[in-house]
């Protein structure tokens, strides 16, 4: 795996959980509007097909509340390592390029106002600081590649 794939891991990690929680959001919504049924009109007698689907909906909520607990975990210790392998490299240029884009998802062109360099040294540090990153911590590590 490359540098800026591996580095990536963290953004695609957070997406999908800012995705399950809208999920979570949405379904939470339908189940207020779904225990607004006004009760005292006339009964209508139904067969039996299982759970409500109220009960239904609860249990999907649960479940995924569940799965993105589970996953905001997984990022943390992600993160977590993503960081220390970062503050390895022996750059400080480096270590701050690679930390402002892969954990603070600046874009280079933010982090090139940040770093008070030009764009076009900011793209060539960042190559740079990827190519160290993968020879110093991707290559030493034998489970990322």
């Amino acid at each position: 795996m490359k540098a800026k794939e591996y580095l990536q891991q963290l953004k695609r990690l957070d997406i999908l959980i800012k995705q399950k929680n809208k999920e979570v959001d949405n379904l939470c919504l339908k189940s207020k509007s779904a225990s607004n049924i006004d009760y005292s009109k006339e009964r209508v007698q139904t067969s039996s097909s299982g759970e409500a689907p109220f009960v239904k909906l609860i249990g999907r909520i649960v479940d995924l509340e569940a799965e993105i607990s589970q996953e905001i975990n997984t990022f943390l210790q992600e993160k977590h390592k993503i960081i220390n392998q970062i503050q390895e490299l022996n750059n400080t240029d480096y270590i701050r390029l690679l930390y402002k884009r892969y954990v603070e998802y600046k874009s280079l062109e933010h982090i090139c106002v940040e770093m008070d360099f030009s764009y076009d040294y900011i793209k060539h540090l960042h190559g740079c600081a990827l190519k160290d990153f993968e020879d110093k911590i991707l290559k030493s590590t034998p489970n990322n590649t």
